[in-house]
């Protein structure tokens, strides 16, 4: 691996069937191992109820407020700074409940690619 410098480009930001908007910071073959996204959902939206298949992913709460669903340990409430670490195959889903954008990085071990999304709604 060579050391890169990723610029990220508001552009790029696309809406993922899922319920948000998602930018990816940094997703490539050539570094496998992890990928990061910025995922952004609107007031008042839950994300389609989900999981990944080989993939760990973290949330990393940015901004905003939520409450989210992760396998069977309830209902939890988020702000700034709460991470939530989900593990492969574990159900999962957020949900907006406040007035302004939820913001949160994604991180996945490995890379996210599309084939591992579920959708068990």
């Amino acid at each position: 691996m060579q050391i890169q410098i990723l610029k990220s480009d508001e552009a790029d930001e696309y809406y993922f069937d899922e319920g948000c908007f998602i930018l990816e910071l940094s997703n490539s073959p050539e570094d496998p191992g992890m990928s990061i996204a910025r995922a952004t959902v609107k007031a008042g939206v839950t994300t389609k109820l989900h999981r990944l298949n080989g993939i760990v992913e973290r949330y990393v709460i940015l901004s905003g407020s939520a409450k989210v669903e992760v396998g069977e340990s309830g209902e939890q409430q988020l702000s700034a700074g709460d991470v939530v670490i989900i593990p492969s195959l574990c159900s999962q889903r957020i949900t907006n409940i406040g007035a302004e954008d939820l913001v949160f990085l994604a991180i996945c071990t490995p890379r996210f690619t599309e084939k591992a999304y579920e959708n068990i709604e």
